[in-house]
C-alpha cells in the first residue's frame, strides 16, 4: 500500500498513478455492478456500463471539486451512473413496454434527487460498502494481533479490558492498535465517505 499521508482519492486527483487506479477499480467495480443490476441491466452488458463508468471517472476526476460537501463523491459518481444508465436504455431499440422503461426512468429521476428514499439507500450502501472494502485493503498493513485487537473492539464492540486479558497483552496495546487501524482507514476514506467512525454499520 503507498504509504504517503495523502487519501487515495487525493493521491489520484494529484498523480493518477497505476497502483492508485487499480485500487479504485477494484474498490469501486463491484458496487457500480450491483447498481446496475437494480436497473436491469444484464450480465452481458454490465461489463461495458461499468467501464464506461469508471472511464468517465477517470476523465473527470481533475475536474472534481469536493468543497467539503458532506458526500460530495458518492454524489458524483451516483450522477454519472444514472446518466449512464438513462444513455444506456435510452439506446435500445426494444418496445418501452416490453422492457418497463418508463418504470426505471422513474426510478432513475428519484435517484437523481438528494432527499429520496433511492438516495438515502445509495448513500447508505456506498458508505457502508466502501467501509467495508476499505477494511480489507489496509487489513494486509497490521500484524495479525493488532487487527484481532481492532476488530473485537472497533468491530465487534468487546470492551478493551477483556479483549486485552484474553490476548493477555496490555490495555494500552489494545487501545494503540484500534487507534492506529482507524487512523489509516480514515485516511484512506477521506474524501470517499465522510464518517468513518459508524462501525456500527459493518457488523
Amino acid at each position: 500500500m503507498n504509504e504517503t499521508s495523502l487519501s487515495l482519492l487525493h493521491r489520484l486527483r494529484e498523480s493518477p498513478e497505476t497502483e492508485s487506479w487499480d485500487r479504485l477499480v477494484a474498490l469501486y467495480a463491484p458496487l457500480i455492478r450491483a447498481w446496475l443490476r437494480k436497473y436491469d441491466v444484464q450480465e452481458s452488458d454490465a461489463d461495458d456500463l461499468v467501464q464506461e463508468v469508471l472511464l468517465a471517472v477517470s476523465k473527470d476526476l481533475c475536474k472534481f471539486e469536493h468543497g467539503g460537501q458532506p458526500g460530495a463523491f458518492r454524489g458524483w459518481l451516483k450522477g454519472i451512473l444514472v446518466n449512464r444508465l438513462r444513455n444506456f436504455w435510452r439506446a435500445r431499440d426494444r418496445r418501452r413496454e416490453a422492457r418497463g422503461h418508463s418504470d426505471i426512468d422513474e426510478r432513475l429521476a428519484e435517484l437523481e434527487i438528494p432527499t429520496s428514499e433511492l438516495s438515502q439507500l445509495w448513500n447508505e450502501e456506498h458508505d457502508r460498502y466502501v467501509l467495508r472494502k476499505l477494511l480489507e485493503l489496509v487489513k494486509p498493513r497490521f500484524a495479525p494481533n493488532t487487527w484481532t485487537a481492532f476488530d473485537r473492539v472497533a468491530l465487534k464492540g468487546e470492551k478493551p479490558r477483556d479483549v486485552a486479558a484474553e490476548m493477555q497483552i496490555s490495555l494500552n496495546a489494545v487501545v494503540t492498535a484500534k487507534s492506529r487501524v482507524l487512523g489509516r482507514l480514515r485516511q484512506e476514506s477521506q474524501g470517499l465517505v465522510d464518517s468513518s467512525s459508524g462501525f456500527s454499520a459493518l457488523r
